[in-house]
């Protein structure tokens, strides 16, 4: 019997796979997830450097009269078709999650863990949906700015818990390292977790607010860009401590590879952080260091979910004839 996923089209094939998936499927699905929800990310930042927070002043509509941009007397159409295009966005994030979804569901045989994951993601752009309307409706308080961006950041962990399930079995977690060193894993996680909130508050404070109508928080600039530097020499440190520890304890290169590759994304970051800073904070290269902080973010969830394995499931071995009878 033919199936709608034997077209000869590999494009169509893939886009019509959440119907009949398989193993490899689900995954390619997941990581477009991953991809998906950092790109809305960068969109958003793009947004906020061209001044066009407000360009469409309502929501859900873009203008009082229409959900598309049309000519306002008070918003140039420029900034309207960013803004608009920001929106559009959402659209994509949610059509990839809806198809994790399926083939969570559909997937043969059903695993729950990877259907309660595939489900975070289309209640969290509509939680997104609904809070970058309050965004609008708050003219661009750097609090509801701040909240947007940290909703995408954790969409982005569930995304990659996601695709990093899909890649193991439901067996119990092992760590493929000393217990030590995946408590490191933990920490350098954590004090990520601190590093972005603290660059929100660099970026309510700082210029870029989205619209001239746009309120910024009352801190000095001067000390929570020091502060963010600290955090952030803080978590390199950290990651280097990281990959040293696995290089030393000669562990898997899977591990050693991945808390490399963060070190790298980290001292590329920095650079552009301290670029920026004292080119004084030009429009590109702050969405640049938007995108940077997203990746510094997946690629610390890398590498601390490469510090342990999980294994299939184990079936208890079926009783011997002499136990049954015993029983019995």
């Amino acid at each position: 019997m033919k199936v709608p996923t034997d077209h000869p089209n590999p494009l169509v094939r893939s886009l019509l796979s959440p119907w009949a998936p398989t193993a490899a499927s689900f995954r390619a699905w997941a990581l477009a997830s991953v991809a998906a929800n950092a790109g809305i990310t960068v969109s958003g930042a793009a947004v906020r450097v061209t001044g066009s927070g407000l360009g469409c002043p309502t929501w859900p509509r873009c203008t009082p009269d229409s959900f598309v941009p049309v000519p306002h007397p008070e918003v140039a159409m420029a900034n309207m078709l960013v803004e608009f295009g920001n929106r559009l966005v959402t659209f994509l994030v949610l059509a990839v999650g809806v198809a994790c979804v399926l083939s969570a569901l559909r997937l043969a045989p059903r695993r729950r863990s990877l259907l309660g994951l595939a489900l975070l993601q289309p209640l969290g752009v509509l939680a997104q949906a609904l809070w970058g309307g309050l965004v609008v409706r708050s003219m661009l308080n750097p609090f509801t700015v701040a909240v947007h961006f940290l909703i995408s950041i954790a969409l982005v962990a569930a995304c990659w818990m996601l695709y990093q399930r899909t890649r193991e079995g439901d067996g119990p977690i092992r760590r493929v390292v000393h217990r030590d060193i995946r408590r490191l894993g933990h920490v350098l996680i954590a004090a990520v977790s601190v590093l972005l909130l603290a660059g929100v508050v660099v970026t309510g404070t700082g210029p870029h607010s989205g619209d001239v109508l746009a309120s910024r928080f009352d801190l000095d600039i001067e000390s929570v860009v020091r502060l963010h530097a600290d955090i952030a020499y803080l978590v390199v440190g950290l990651s280097f401590a990281l990959a040293f520890a696995l290089h030393v304890t000669d562990a898997p290169r899977t591990a050693r590879r991945a808390a490399l590759a963060l070190l790298g994304i980290e001292l590329l970051q920095g650079v552009i952080g301290y670029v920026q800073y004292f080119l004084a904070v030009p429009a590109f290269l702050v969405g640049l260091h938007v995108l940077g902080a997203t990746l510094v973010w997946i690629f610390a969830l890398r590498a601390v979910t490469a510090l342990r394995v999980r294994g299939p499931v184990e079936e208890a071995p079926a009783p011997s004839p002499t136990e049954v009878a015993a029983v019995r």
